[in-house]
């Protein structure tokens, strides 16, 4: 019976050491990812906003490891819209209307995150900020109006590398057995690299705040998981522009399952729907309210990295399905993070009996 005993608990713990080193990797991934997206006539204009579709992953509610941890996520964009379908972006002042949009960004962000030992509220807190050099470009069927009521036809294209916006973000989580939550706040600096007369921005050229909350279902001795994020965006006017995006909601979900201790496997989708209308002189296409829906396939890597530190390494792509007033196409991400690991778990001393 004693050494039964002895067996089962070391299996236990090898199994909760591997469960927690999952929750610290995961867990200042997902705080993270949402951080840097290439604003290829993303940010200015009617068809895109400030969040990213598909930014928060798996365990995004989960408590992590106290500690710094470091995250570098290459993110690349390519987006499309035919001939027919109008946008408004930078590239002269006060905005034009352009028929027909191909866009393509590549960006590497660098993010930074601290997780306090120490309770706040019951919970853990954690704050991180990011920035993303990258390369975008921009090509366009035909500028329809500029700023002064020109017309200006053919194609145009732009093309650069730069350095996105600063942006920053604070979470609270709490965990009961397999339930997490979480609620954060977000949002970013204007780097300064922003500029009007270039049709190529990695920055927005405006000041935009997030918030939101989250759940997670997480079950470590069967290795199922479920997260799902919801939050709303409020963006000031881009004052180059005359353009303020309307406010939007999102909501960004994923369902993976730990094949063993250092694998998973799932798949992550996100929903995005824009509900007040764009406003402002540059809104020349209206309310112009955006939608998009897509989902995708992820798998991530365990692997150790140095005393006391791990690695996790994730790829997950998104297609967009059903697209409303903005350009369709995919997102395809890949994250490379350092992480506190957990301390070893102590060895069980066998049960001594004196006879």
């Amino acid at each position: 019976m004693e050494i039964a005993d002895v067996t089962f608990a070391k299996r236990e713990a090898r199994m909760q050491q591997g469960t927690r080193r999952k929750i610290a990797l995961f867990g200042s991934l997902c705080a993270v990812t949402l951080l840097a997206g290439p604003q290829a006539a993303r940010a200015d204009a009617g068809g895109f906003g400030f969040w990213l579709p598909g930014a928060m992953g798996s365990l995004a509610a989960v408590p992590t490891v106290p500690g710094w941890a470091y995250t570098t996520i290459y993110l690349h964009l390519q987006e499309n819209a035919g001939a027919g379908r109008n946008f408004v972006i930078s590239g002269r002042a006060g905005g034009s209307v352009v028929a027909g949009l191909n866009a393509h960004g590549d960006a590497i962000a660098q993010a930074f995150t601290y997780t306090s030992p120490l309770s706040v509220l019951g919970g853990q807190a954690a704050f991180t900020v990011a920035t993303a050099p990258g390369s975008v470009g921009v090509g366009i069927g035909a500028a329809l109006t500029g700023p002064l009521g020109n017309t200006i036809s053919g194609s145009v294209t732009d093309s650069r590398t730069t350095l996105s916006d600063v942006f920053y973000q604070g979470t609270l989580k709490w965990n009961q057995g397999v339930n997490n939550e979480m609620v954060y706040v977000m949002g970013n600096i204007p780097s300064g690299t922003y500029d009007p007369n270039r049709l190529a921005n990695l920055s927005f050229g405006y000041a935009a705040f997030d918030a939101g909350a989250g759940y997670t279902y997480f079950d470590t001795k069967a290795g199922h998981e479920f997260s799902v994020v919801g939050g709303l965006t409020y963006s000031l006017m881009n004052p180059d522009l005359q353009y303020q995006n309307g406010i939007d909601f999102h909501v960004d979900w994923a369902a993976s399952q730990f094949v063993s201790k250092n694998i998973q496997i799932g798949v992550a989708g996100y929903f995005y729907q824009q509900l007040t209308g764009d406003s402002g002189p540059g809104a020349k296409l209206g309310p112009f309210k955006g939608r998009t829906v897509g989902i995708g396939p992820e798998i991530g890597f365990i692997f150790p990295v140095t005393q006391g530190y791990e690695g996790y390494l994730n790829l997950r792509g998104y297609k967009d399905l059903s697209v409303e007033n903005r350009p369709e196409g995919w997102t395809t991400l890949v994250t490379f993070a350092i992480s506190p690991a957990p301390p070893e778990p102590a060895s069980p001393k066998p049960l001594v009996r004196k006879y």
